[in-house]
């Protein structure tokens, strides 16, 4: 969704059509590899995730390119909390509650993920290590799933992203304690972050950001900054992506530059505490 919004209103930027070519496989891999290894010219970008571009450089022995050497950041597009969420069957009420809760069931408690390396896993366990609590972890191939036992009771808690958790909040089939992100969300502000809920120091979310082939002309990235950077600080693209859960950014490639570090660092913490493997 996000790429044919960004596609259309780009492609009337620039005053030529831009085109969304799906990639899908291997948890964005594929896609990520056919960008890195395309010409520098600007006539091919990538919409770039946590999966391919700062998880899985730190799951894969081998990857066939690397994140900071072979691609040139353009802008960070959009940013969304990871949600921590419950059965409303869970006795906790807040984030200490149900820390205290986790330390008085050591692994009796359980949380479900998309998959073993996914955000919503690294999401969890990033939660146990600074809480210091000892969870379950039920592995889905995919959040839908997930979710949908979730909902039904069979798993008890989960971190999920959140667009795709919302409307379960709004609806009240699940119970929302706190929000990821170093700040509130727009969508959720009666939410706190986990951090300022009891656990200093979490941060999970997922950013979408936008990104070209290495030595793409500096000339070239600039403009194609600029104009993406005018999309989303679009009122109605704002709000667009408010009504989803997501926050529009748009700042400098430097800044999305350091951004990829930083969460290139992050989940290298996070696989080597947890001892996370690949499937």
């Amino acid at each position: 969704m996000l790429a044919r919004l960004l596609s259309q209103r780009l492609g009337e930027a620039l005053g030529q059509p831009v085109i969304v070519d799906n990639r899908p496989g291997a948890g964005g891999v594929i896609g990520a590899e056919i960008a890195a290894r395309a010409p520098a010219d600007g006539y091919t970008i990538v919409l770039g995730s946590p999966g391919p571009l700062t998880i899985n450089p730190n799951l894969l022995a081998r990857m066939p390119y690397d994140t900071l050497r072979d691609f040139a950041p353009i802008t960070l597009a959009t940013i969304s909390p990871f949600v921590l969420v419950l059965h409303p069957s869970v006795p906790a009420g807040s984030v200490k509650e149900l820390v205290a809760l986790a330390k008085a069931k050591p692994g009796q408690m359980n949380y479900g993920s998309a998959g073993n390396g996914s955000v919503s896993h690294f999401s969890a366990e990033q939660f146990k290590a600074l809480a210091g609590i000892d969870l379950a972890h039920i592995p889905y191939k995919g959040a839908s799933p997930a979710v949908t036992d979730l909902v039904g009771g069979r798993l008890q808690l989960m971190f999920e992203n959140q667009p795709t958790i919302l409307p379960h909040i709004r609806s009240a089939k699940l119970k929302a304690l706190a929000v990821g992100t170093k700040t509130r969300s727009a969508a959720l502000p009666e939410y706190p972050t986990v951090s300022e809920a009891g656990v200093p120091g979490y941060e999970s979310s997922t950013a979408f950001g936008v990104l070209a082939p290495a030595k793409t002309p500096p000339l070239t990235i600039g403009r194609l900054n600029r104009e993406l950077v005018n999309i989303l600080h679009g009122p109605d693209i704002r709000e667009r992506m408010a009504a989803q859960g997501q926050e529009a950014v748009g700042g400098t490639p430097e800044q999305y530059s350091a951004h990829l570090k930083e969460e290139l660092a992050k989940y290298g913490r996070i696989v080597k505490a947890a001892g996370i493997k690949a499937d």
